[in-house]
């Protein structure tokens, strides 16, 4: 389908835009009334994300509000090892949890290789939303990176300190990259599918890859995400790929040469900082501390025009959050940021 809006595209490919694309991370999410509205009738998260309707309108929501640049399907990074088995449900202030843990071999064996059929609700709702964009914008798809992913299932939820996760990376190493082995593969497939039912973009959500430290994370994390972009164009597929590991300055270089096509940013680097660690190989996005949501108007403005001065004239630049909205932000102050990048000069 021929896109009307193809900003995103180009900006991956480095190539020259009339402006910076933008699109926000958890842009379809509680600070929307809307959203709240939808995920009230389904009751509880689970039945939302995995009733590829509901998925379709709320992706869309922002679409219509703001006029993103792009819609990232409403899903959740947890959906494999819910397929594989694990029970996944949320509880109210406190977030994901599973009926068990993953903590021993005998639970690590057990686990099976998901085949995308088991997700096929996710390629439904794409399908529909692609079909409802009619090409407007890109849809993109995306999937948690295999250590972010298993830290969820090794904590039993969030962690702050990681420690089974760690200590099964530390004392059980072999153990470790069986599971992250097993997340990887299914990860793979999900990624195709996703591909197959019409996203035009993939992004790997790495949000626990500054937990570890630098050599630990090459071989833990960034690893299994070269595994998967590997896979994708041993395959034959081209869609852009973006890597986002939140912390992790010190690998931008090494997570450039993986094959990807853009790195997210979070805010703790400047621009120019990382269009050097990276060599200007990949398109870069980001980098917005969305904390600044909460300012007035002129400091919203202010920092927008500090990014992208920050990054400069040269094509490839995606502007986003570097991470997502919050529940609790307004929704007014996202059409500030949205309109200020996309009426700079």
């Amino acid at each position: 389908m021929q896109l009307k809006n193809d900003l995103l595209l180009r900006a991956l490919k480095k190539e020259a835009t009339p402006r910076r694309p933008i699109w926000v991370m958890r842009q379809a999410g509680r600070y929307l009334p809307e959203y709240r509205k939808v995920r009230a009738q389904a009751g509880d998260f689970m039945t939302l994300a995995s009733t590829p309707e509901m998925a379709c309108e709320v992706t869309l929501q922002p679409i219509r509000r703001y006029g993103l640049d792009a819609a990232i399907i409403f899903s959740d990074i947890l959906t494999i090892p819910d397929a594989m088995g694990m029970g996944l449900h949320f509880v109210t202030g406190e977030g994901p949890r599973f009926e068990y843990a993953i903590r021993s071999e005998k639970d690590v064996e057990q686990l099976p290789i998901v085949d995308a059929d088991a997700l096929s609700y996710v390629m439904d709702a794409i399908s529909l939303t692609v079909r409802e964009l009619d090409g407007a914008v890109p849809l993109i798809g995306f999937c948690g990176s295999p250590w972010t992913v298993m830290t969820y299932m090794v904590e039993n939820g969030s962690s702050k300190s990681f420690s089974h996760a760690k200590s099964m990376l530390f004392k059980s190493p072999q153990l470790a990259h069986r599971l992250l082995d097993k997340i990887t593969q299914s990860t793979i497939s999900y990624l195709l599918a996703q591909i197959n039912s019409g996203a035009s973009v993939i992004q790997i959500f790495d949000s626990w890859g500054g937990a570890l430290s630098p050599h630990v994370y090459k071989e833990f994390s960034l690893k299994y995400m070269q595994e998967i972009v590997t896979a994708i164009r041993a395959a034959g597929y081209d869609t852009p790929i973006i890597l986002f590991s939140k912390g992790v300055t010190h690998s931008l270089g090494e997570m450039a040469e993986t094959g990807c096509d853009g790195l997210g940013l979070d805010w703790t680097i400047r621009m120019q900082q990382a269009r050097q660690l990276t060599g200007n190989r990949v398109a870069l996005q980001g980098n917005m501390d969305p904390n600044v949501l909460y300012a007035d108007e002129a400091f919203i403005r202010k920092e927008v025009k500090r990014v992208l001065s920050d990054f400069g004239d040269a094509p490839g630049h995606i502007f986003n959050l570097g991470h997502g909205m919050q529940p609790d932000m307004d929704p007014e102050k996202l059409a500030i940021l949205i309109d200020a990048v996309q009426t700079a000069e």
